[in-house]
């Protein structure tokens, strides 16, 4: 798997999760709050976390050597924990994004701050970006195309989510979609995690 393909892949499995930000994004979209705002603020943040964590972890794997090799066993071991609810929820088909239809009308820079709240206040977006994506990211001989790989994962999704946000929430709502589509993330998950392996040594 390319170092481009496998960026996309694993930070598109970590941002799409069922979330609090998600479900806010989404509910803001499709009451036509400043999506733009929204989407610029969430692929911001993704990006600029995303390349601090591959390239910080590449520092440190110069300063303290043993250190990659054990966050990548982590990120292997997260990925696989990640794949295995996945199919958890695939099996069981009870989960589905749900959107807070209680939204109040706010201004473009009171939606960015907010956004910029609920991303940055958020400590799963470290652990996923900085250092899973970031251990995942200093493994692959060219950091560069993983970087843009998992960027455009989430340039992708937040364009998605918020721009054909009324279509997406009707999909999204069903349980059988995402049945669908956790039995194929979880699948997708399990094969990164094994490929990581090697680079372990």
């Amino acid at each position: 798997m390319t170092a481009f393909a496998t960026g996309f892949i694993v930070a598109l499995g970590l941002i799409v999760a069922i979330g609090a930000q998600n479900a806010w994004v989404l509910s803001q979209s499709m009451r036509g709050q400043h999506r733009t705002v929204i989407a610029m603020v969430c692929i911001v943040c993704d990006s600029v976390l995303i390349t601090l964590g591959v390239y910080s972890v590449h520092h440190l794997r110069e300063w303290l050597p043993p250190l990659v090799p054990a966050l990548t066993w982590g990120g292997v071991a997260l990925l696989l924990w990640l794949a295995w609810n996945a199919a958890q929820r695939a099996i069981k088909g009870s989960s589905g994004l749900k959107a807070d239809q209680q939204v109040s009308i706010q201004s473009a820079w009171q939606i960015g701050l907010t956004a910029l709240a609920i991303t940055l206040l958020n400590p799963h977006v470290y652990l996923d970006t900085v250092v899973l994506i970031g251990s995942v990211g200093s493994a692959q001989a060219n950091k560069l195309a993983f970087v843009i790989g998992a960027c455009l994962a989430s340039l992708t999704w937040f364009t998605l989510l918020t721009g054909f946000a009324p279509k997406l929430a009707t999909i999204l709502r069903s349980p059988k979609h995402w049945r669908l589509f956790d039995g194929g993330m979880a699948a997708l998950l399990t094969f990164v995690a094994l490929s990581l392996i090697p680079l372990t040594g």
